[in-house]
């Protein structure tokens, strides 16, 4: 099965990203044909400074690297690197109402947000276009996505469904979406009613490459609920169900063994537990990523060579439809 996704360098990664994508990631690349990109176009939309984007791209190619994803298996690229993710996406707006697209959640929130610094970009609404070719580009059958983009990966869906009627004989599959069952939603550690984010402060999330003495800090300060008895209650006892999932699944058991585990211990006890656990589990990323950061042209002869084989295959789907859509 061809499978594509791709991640915004938008700089530090937590174990939020981890458990939600990098680790799907990384067991995926062992069974399918999977193209991992770095959505560099797609970060334009907030605007960047030019350096700061750059500084991201190659930290987020490390970071991708340093948590298991190998290149002789996966291929990783630059989405800028293959121009076909653009010229594609024009062909598409072109079928795409927008009316669809002023639809979209995200774009409502992203640019009641954009409203503030006085710009709502046009990227903001064509953003999920660029995205169903980015998908599209590649016929991938399967988009690894949470919650929070299955609208867009729907529109995807009803872009393809619309260009194979128009055009046919089918050209793109209409993609089905792999949902992560456990791990899609780790939740602050300040605020369990809250999605773990960098924007709510370092203190609400652990990073995945932090340090052993910054995990501990953060664990130790991470809130928890009334009581002592260690339990799984989401309604009752929310920020202690959160560590409670976060230790099963580093652990890789299920919650009614992680919790059983520490049913006659303390709070204390737990979070030490759960402290030496994420230390253990993270230190190997953290080591690989110091190394993997000390040698650029390693980093750019991988994302080179991802380009290659990207655009052998983006080129012929593009020529594709150029050529269907009366453009020789």
């Amino acid at each position: 099965m061809r499978i594509v996704s791709g991640i915004q360098p938008s700089g530090e990664l937590h174990i939020g990203n981890y458990l939600g994508a990098l680790r799907q990631f990384t067991a995926l690349q062992d069974e399918h044909e999977c193209f991992f990109f770095l959505a560099d176009l797609h970060a334009l939309t907030e605007l960047p400074a030019p350096e700061t984007l750059r500084d991201r791209v190659v930290a987020t190619a490390i970071d991708y690297l340093a948590v298991g994803l190998d290149p002789q298996k996966a291929t990783l690229f630059l989405q800028s690197d293959v121009p076909a993710h653009a010229e594609l996406m024009w062909l598409l707006a072109t079928l795409t109402p927008v009316g669809d697209l002023e639809r979209m959640t995200q774009y409502k929130e992203k640019a009641r947000d954009a409203k503030k610094r006085r710009l709502v970009n046009a990227g903001l609404l064509t953003y999920p276009i660029l995205m169903a070719a980015d998908i599209l580009l590649y016929r991938a059958e399967a988009v690894p996505v949470g919650e929070d983009q299955l609208q867009h990966l729907e529109l995807a869906r009803r872009i393809a469904h619309r260009f194979n009627d128009r055009f046919p004989p089918p050209l793109f599959p209409e993609p089905n979406a792999l949902m992560q069952k456990k791990g899609a939603r780790i939740m602050s550690l300040a605020d369990p009613r809250k999605k773990m984010s960098k924007s709510h402060g370092p203190e609400t999330y652990i990073g995945i490459f932090d340090s052993p003495d910054s995990i501990r800090k953060k664990i130790q300060k991470a809130v928890t609920d009334s009581g002592t008895t260690v339990s799984y209650d989401p309604r009752r006892k929310p920020a202690l169900a959160n560590l409670l999932t976060l230790y099963a699944l580093f652990a890789e058991e299920e919650l009614r063994e992680s919790a059983q585990r520490f049913s006659h211990s303390g709070y204390a006890i737990f979070k030490q537990a759960l402290t030496e656990l994420l230390i253990q589990k993270l230190s190997p990323f953290r080591e690989r990523r110091q190394t993997l950061a000390q040698s650029p042209p390693h980093i750019r002869a991988v994302l080179e060579r991802g380009a290659e084989r990207a655009l052998a295959v983006s080129q012929e789907t593009l020529r594709e439809a150029r050529t269907r859509m009366g453009i020789a």
